[in-house]
């Protein structure tokens, strides 16, 4: 892994954690889902086309079965984790979605995609696995009654998170769709989709917008950013590299948990985030 690739992805994983700080303060549902997807697709439009005048894409039937199944696989992925914000701590809830994500994509990836990384590779990963599971307490959050909700959805979440992964992989490195452009589109597909959905439930819309209006701004920009940086890092590094490295905004997000939200367990969160560390220290030199 270069550490061009690496330096991305550590950036998007300060992003990432950042941008789901706004969306647990908002915790909010379908409606601010859509907020989400007006301020992206607003945002980026300029930067959008500029890419298709630039790259000038072939969009054929196959790019569109793939934008379109980035559409649906990113509603589940923003309806699943806000439903676990509701009901769970940002400390648990983001690293179990995190790290649960990117350890499926890994292990997909190499039986899936025939990735081969290295030894010192598979031991970061597996260093980055341990971290997450000590994190998180171990099996004894699934025995808690008051964190089973939030759990089930996070590990949800965390499936969606393999699967959209190895699918935009595919799109912007086999397909060689643009990384701004299959992203923007996307987004597009999902405002349409979740449009139809809202449907006479405007007033949820207005009343998101006067009480989150900050959170959705803010993760309306910064979430496309994070992940336009990571399917960039993906065109030219394998999933069972990029995906663990990500983990790191575990750290990031359990830290934010902890000093802003008050969210407790300092100590074993810390022994957690050395090991996640080591990880991706061995991931970078593998």
């Amino acid at each position: 892994m270069t550490s061009f690739a690496l330096t991305i992805v550590l950036a998007s994983a300060v992003l990432h954690a950042s941008w789901n700080l706004l969306a647990k303060r908002a915790s909010g549902g379908v409606a601010f889902v859509w907020l989400i997807t007006v301020v992206s697709g607003i945002a980026y439009v300029p930067i959008a086309l500029a890419a298709a005048l630039i790259e000038t894409p072939s969009i054929g039937l196959q790019e569109l079965v793939f934008i379109c199944g980035n559409a649906v696989l990113h509603i589940c992925y923003f309806l699943l984790l806000s439903r676990g914000y509701r009901t769970g701590d940002l400390s648990l809830v983001y690293p179990l979605a995190r790290g649960t994500g990117p350890m499926l994509a890994t292990v997909a990836a190499i039986i899936l995609l025939g990735e081969r990384p290295t030894p010192l590779a598979i031991t970061g990963t597996t260093l980055i696995g341990i971290g997450v599971f000590v994190f998180t307490g171990g099996v004894r959050v699934f025995r808690d009654s008051h964190a089973r909700a939030a759990v089930i959805f996070a590990l949800l979440t965390g499936v969606i998170i393999a699967t959209y992964t190895l699918w935009d992989k595919y799109a912007v490195d086999t397909l060689e769709i643009p990384v701004l452009v299959y992203d923007w589109t996307g987004n597009l597909g999902r405002c349409l989709l979740l449009t139809v959905f809202l449907r006479g439930n405007w007033d949820d819309v207005r009343m998101e917008w006067q009480t989150h209006r900050m959170e959705a701004i803010g993760v309306g920009v910064l979430s496309p950013l994070a992940y336009i940086m990571v399917l960039s890092a993906l065109t030219f590094s394998p999933v069972s590299y990029i995906a663990p490295v990500r983990e790191i905004s575990i750290l990031i997000g359990a830290l934010m948990g902890t000093l802003l939200l008050s969210e407790g367990d300092v100590q074993r969160r810390w022994v957690a985030a050395g090991v996640m560390v080591l990880g991706v220290v061995a991931l970078a030199v593998g």
